[in-house]
């Protein structure tokens, strides 16, 4: 079974992309912030991070520079799941090391197609 770690500090969302991942079959950890999300990553290695952007510590944008930095989770995907859609957003996940980027409100079935994507092998 795959692992899945939601970084979200909004518990309506957390608990929606929470139910989403487990219906479909994944472990699912969280975390409420970023350092709590870095804590979490480093201890349980998921196979997959869904991040939200602005998280109250720091933002999701660097705790996912912090992670690619590490060798044994540059290769770890990050999906930002984000409510940040101004121009130059999506570019910036890219950049920061994102593997994908969906945006809120999300859709539950083609969150989980974008999710399912990446955790293919």
């Amino acid at each position: 079974m795959k692992t899945i770690l939601i970084i979200e500090d909004n518990e309506p969302n957390m608990h929606l992309l929470s139910f989403i991942l487990k219906k479909h079959g994944y472990e699912v950890l969280q975390a409420y912030n970023a350092n709590e999300g870095l804590k979490v990553t480093l201890e349980k290695k998921p196979d997959l991070i869904v991040m939200d952007w602005q998280l109250p510590d720091i933002s999701g944008i660097e705790l996912t520079k912090k992670l690619k930095k590490n060798k044994d989770f540059k290769d770890c995907p990050i999906v930002f799941c984000t409510s940040n859609v101004m121009k130059g957003d999506k570019e910036e996940a890219f950049e920061a090391g994102a593997s994908g980027y969906i945006e809120k409100p999300i859709i539950p079935e083609t969150f989980i197609q974008e999710i399912n994507k990446y955790l293919q092998n």
